[in-house]
């Protein structure tokens, strides 16, 4: 599976790396004690996540917080019913 850099209309203009980054949030964000471990070791704050999600650096900030959790990131790819790989290779796109 590839992760197009182009924007895709159906997702409001993002790519698809950013829309899996923000559905990866939506999913870290149904549960508290996760979420709190994402602000913790993130640095990010709620203020940051909330005004800051259209930058790509707070979303590769989302799926590194997943892809160094091998629970949650498998989790989380099955909430989003994408293979693991994919976020790996979407934080990736989002790093570079």
């Amino acid at each position: 599976m590839t992760t197009p850099t182009t924007p895709d209309p159906s997702h409001g203009g993002h790519s698809d790396a950013e829309a899996l980054a923000l559905g990866a949030l939506g999913w870290i964000l149904t549960d508290e004690r996760r979420a709190d471990r994402l602000l913790s070791l993130t640095g990010l704050t709620p203020e940051r996540l909330r005004h800051g999600i259209e930058d790509k650096s707070v979303q590769a900030a989302v799926l590194e917080f997943l892809a160094a959790h091998e629970p949650d990131l498998v989790l989380a790819a099955d909430a989003l019913n994408v293979d693991p790989a994919v976020i790996i290779a979407a934080h990736r796109e989002l790093s570079a």
